[in-house]
């Protein structure tokens, strides 16, 4: 029998339901698993026991009485310290914001998970101002990786990528702008989903932010996604709504006719790793082998797009840090003040203007190149999992981002995109791929990625 930590969230929900299990063992279980694991991973910003413990009190109630709220009722979740939660206070991973005042309100996704009944244990780690694909925090500290401690989560959704991987609980919710839900879900060996840009509400709002499910399994995915894209007004970004029921739509995708688009190198950023390679051209095949059209596809990203686009990221991360005083800005990771700002003090308002231009024409390109395919297989990261203390790969404040340029397209395309695990390196290391799909076909890109879990080799346990 699976121990409790290793359970989805499905499966709970049926434990549930019969009987056979509680939501308040199962909470107290997963406390336990967390101080057991925590002195080594990192990777909890705060861990709400007292709440946790009522909340799984009043599901186990609702539960007895066969009123429970939703599927997911007394399942457990994490979510990541930027999504706000009533009470506790938002630093987004820096030392200069460590004396916020607490929120006032829950953001969307996390107002949707209390309406649902899920038992929140807790807040996840993040780097500062979620700008670094990193494990790497001055507020946090080193958040590790479960697979390998001196390896890095990748990041920004640090925390979440490491807890998923414990068994911190099988729900998990990030954010991702540039990549910050796939990156962590490739390196720590998960599945994450960065749905359309207005799928799920968020607040704030801005371009190419989105929340997404951080979970072992895609049916885990589909069932959270479901409660979070209701619908929510402070969004002003948000997709109408539409009321999909994502995990009873999940199974038996027909591919024949389907045509796949499989792009394994950009040309452009970090050089892909032949393991990786090999891991996308594989899930390709699994796919062809399933009835899919496959075909190669040609990087549509240069240089000059994706260092208009670092352009972007350092002029929006600047105007946050130039604004504070100088003992707040002090106690910022050095590196990402050093990042921020070795180009973007010296911005003229022209330079501002065509860092913007370049999200307009990434959106454009990105639109066009894929839209002849029903879905793309790519890479998620073009690179294993690197050394756990470091900011970013390479150590260069001038040049972090490299390794963003398979993801941050689909974030300004407003696509969305999903990190399964495929398989694991030589060196015992996750590997995963990307599958992209055509703007707002989220229930799409859910199913293509079930069906790459049932056909993907054995994983490692």
């Amino acid at each position: 029998m699976s121990a409790i930590h290793e359970l989805s969230a499905a499966e709970l929900a049926a434990r549930y339901a019969d009987g056979t299990l509680s939501p308040i063992e199962v909470t107290a279980a997963l406390l336990a698993h967390i101080d057991a694991w925590e002195p080594k991973l990192n990777a909890m910003y705060r861990v709400h026991r007292e709440s946790a413990v009522a909340q799984a009190r009043e599901a186990e109630a609702r539960w007895r009485s066969k009123s429970p709220r939703s599927a997911l009722d007394g399942v457990p979740i994490t979510l990541k310290e930027n999504i706000a939660t009533e009470g506790d206070p938002v630093p987004i991973g820096t030392r200069a914001n460590e004396d916020l005042p607490p929120a006032t309100a829950d953001a969307p996704p996390a107002a949707r998970v209390r309406e649902a009944g899920c038992v929140i244990l807790g807040k996840t780690t993040m780097p500062d101002y979620g700008m670094l694909s990193s494990g790497l925090s001055s507020l946090h500290g080193v958040t590790r990786n479960p697979w390998r401690s001196d390896r890095n989560t990748s990041g920004s959704s640090a925390g979440a990528g490491a807890a998923a991987a414990a068994g911190y609980g099988p729900l998990h919710i990030g954010t991702d702008i540039g990549g910050s839900v796939r990156l962590p879900a490739t390196h720590c060996g998960i599945f994450g989903l960065k749905p359309s840009h207005g799928r799920i509400p968020v607040y704030p709002p801005y371009i190419g932010r989105v929340a997404g499910p951080m979970t072992r399994s895609v049916q885990d995915a589909a069932l959270l996604l479901t409660v979070l894209a209701k619908p929510d007004a402070r969004d002003f970004m948000r997709l109408p709504y539409e009321a999909t029921d994502y995990a009873a739509a999940l199974e038996g995708r027909d591919l024949k006719g389907l045509r796949i688009g499989v792009l394994t190198d950009m040309n452009v950023g970090l050089p892909v790793h032949p393991e990786i390679r090999a891991a996308a051209e594989a899930a390709a095949q699994a796919l062809a082998g399933a009835g899919a059209q496959v075909e190669a596809m040609r990087s549509f990203l240069n240089a000059e797009l994706l260092d208009g686009m670092t352009r972007f990221f350092e002029a929006r991360s600047y105007s946050d840090i130039v604004a504070l005083t100088p003992k707040r800005r002090a106690k910022i990771l050095p590196f990402i003040v050093e990042w921020c700002s070795h180009r973007a003090k010296d911005f003229s308002g022209e330079d501002v203007m065509a860092a913007y231009n370049t999200y307009v024409a990434l959106r454009d390109v990105t639109t066009r190149a894929t839209q002849p395919f029903d879905y793309v297989i790519s890479p998620t990261s073009p690179i294993l999992p690197y050394e756990a203390e470091l900011p970013c790969p390479g150590n260069d404040p001038h040049n972090a981002l490299p390794h963003i340029a398979f993801t941050v397209a689909y974030n300004m395309s407003e696509q969305p995109a999903a990190s399964i695990n495929w398989t694991a390196s030589e060196e015992g290391l996750p590997i995963g791929v990307q599958v992209i799909g055509r703007r707002f076909d989220d229930l799409g890109v859910l199913q293509i990625a079930r069906v790459l879990e049932g056909l993907r080799p054995a994983q490692r346990a």
